[in-house]
């Protein structure tokens, strides 16, 4: 399938966010409490694919570009990095990790990114070329918590995408992740997936 398509998915997802998240920038970058630089996922540590070796880009500051504009913009004047993550398929990964330095921030941050990343999706539906379903996978007992999410989306089209998404806190640092791929809830590995974010958010001090 052209990547064109894949694409336009995520160009819909960003538009469709673009105009949340705000409320809870309005603390300059830098201006929290230094802490420890987190530690990133590994290559081997994500799910693995049945026919194609992850590849990991060097860890950057700010928020990787295939990231939708609705978690994007809510991490807009934080101080985050991130790293990327590519098979030789159309299948890719990102971790953007947030040093917010305040406990009560970082859960407010943690909180705000799980509702957006659900808004997000239902968003997505009032775009007439963009069906989209969200399902939730719950949280993980892992330091301050994480939660799982999945998101399949259905261009008129006829590209199909299915992402996972996770936000986990240890302290005053705050993690996302996410995995994406063509096709659907059946081709989401989920269980894998959990087991990445428990490691994320563990590798973060």
């Amino acid at each position: 399938m052209p990547k064109h398509t894949r694409a336009g998915v995520l160009a819909a997802l960003a538009v469709a966010g673009l105009a949340a998240g705000a409320a809870l920038n309005a603390a300059p970058a830098g201006a929290a409490t230094k802490a420890p630089a987190p530690k990133f996922l590994s290559a081997s540590e994500l799910p693995p694919h049945p026919s194609s070796a992850w590849t990991a880009g060097k860890v950057t500051d700010g928020v990787p570009e295939e990231l939708p504009g609705c978690l994007a913009e809510a991490l807009l004047g934080y101080d985050s990095r991130h790293r990327t993550f590519r098979t030789e398929l159309e299948t890719g990964a990102e971790q953007v990790s947030v040093v917010v330095g305040d406990n009560a921030k970082a859960k407010a941050l943690a909180t705000h990114l799980n509702k957006q990343i659900r808004s997000c999706a239902l968003r997505s539906d009032a775009d007439p070329e963009i069906e989209a379903e969200y399902r939730s996978y719950g949280s993980l007992p892992v330091e301050e918590g994480a939660r799982v999410h999945g998101v399949h989306t259905r261009a008129s089209w006829g590209a199909m995408d299915i992402h996972l998404l996770s936000v986990g806190r240890d302290g005053g640092t705050v993690t996302l992740v996410r995995w994406g791929q063509m096709g659907d809830f059946t081709d989401a590995p989920v269980k894998a997936f959990k087991k990445t974010t428990t490691t994320a958010v563990d590798k973060l001090y």
